[in-house]
């Protein structure tokens, strides 16, 4: 019994010591949980910003279900569906996103994305009309010029689209898509001057190369536009007026066209051969 003193002399400075170590303790950990916080948004940044479609998925997938509680986690996971081309599987988590604290008009805009890439046309115009009219973004604009198209609502989507360019510095899809609009509604000549726009902000952009010739053909001009194009696209081209040629009924021109195509393509050109065959064959029974 002459060493309890001691004992409890000893106790006491351990607990003293403890209670002199523990705020030391706690502000590490909080400390530690803030720089872990933001390790894990650059890793969700990265994810989104550098790494393959699937690779973000399968990050998300796994990061959302430890963490449930995290939007910006469930927001990555409904991004990256859409990056790998699996919109159906986006919007049930978009319509998650929506219902959870912190949900913002942008996720609405990023669920009639989804909708409108699954072909879910009506629910994407509920959706986005249920978006505040003060909210205004260029993919919000871009996606109503869509749905407008959709609905052969064409001063709409006119006033959609020049909205749409005015929210951007790169409006070269826009101008593609507007060009689209108009070349279904049978205005070749607005179309292509919407496509040789599209091209003024990418010069690289084939699709709207192939556009104005499509538009071109339409209007039975079948000269090449005067544009950027290698050699190969050269050719393409070439094969795209002559199918438009052929379907204007101008058997002649069109057969010129292709044979052109074949003629100057750098490597085989398999697509117009077969073409020019099929056309020859034709003309011959």
């Amino acid at each position: 019994m002459r060493h309890r003193p001691h004992f409890i002399l000893c106790v006491g400075a351990a607990l003293a010591l403890a209670a002199c170590e523990n705020p030391e303790k706690a502000e590490v950990e909080r400390a530690m949980e803030t720089v872990n916080a933001i390790d894990d948004s650059n890793l969700s940044d990265l994810m989104l910003s550098t790494s393959s479609p699937q690779e973000g998925v399968t990050y998300f997938t796994r990061a959302s279900q430890e963490q449930p509680d995290r939007i910006d986690l469930k927001r990555g996971l409904a991004i990256s569906l859409v990056r790998a081309k699996e919109a159906e599987r986006a919007i049930p988590v978009w319509n998650d996103v929506i219902a959870m604290e912190g949900s913002t008009a942008d996720d609405k805009v990023g669920l009639a994305d989804a909708e409108i890439r699954a072909g879910r046309w009506d629910e994407a115009e509920e959706t986005l009309n249920s978006v505040p009219p003060t909210y205004e973004s260029f993919k919000r604009y871009r996606l109503e010029a869509m749905v407008a198209d959709s609905n052969q609502k064409w001063s709409e989507a006119d006033s959609f689209y020049e909205v749409a360019v005015g929210l951007t510095t790169n409006p070269s899809g826009v101008y593609n898509n507007w060009g689209y609009s108009k070349l279904t509604r049978g205005d070749y000549a607005g179309a292509e001057k919407m496509f040789s726009q599209a091209l003024i902000y990418d010069p690289d952009l084939f699709t709207a190369k192939n556009n104005i010739a499509l538009a071109r053909g339409a209007q039975r001009n079948y000269t090449l536009p005067v544009i950027p194009m290698s050699q190969t696209e050269r050719a393409q081209l070439l094969h795209t007026l002559g199918l438009a040629a052929v379907k204007q009924g101008d058997i002649v021109t069109g057969k010129g066209l292709l044979k052109e195509a074949v003629d100057s393509h750098p490597q085989h050109f398999e697509a117009a051969a077969r073409s020019l065959a099929a056309l020859e064959d034709n003309v011959t029974n």
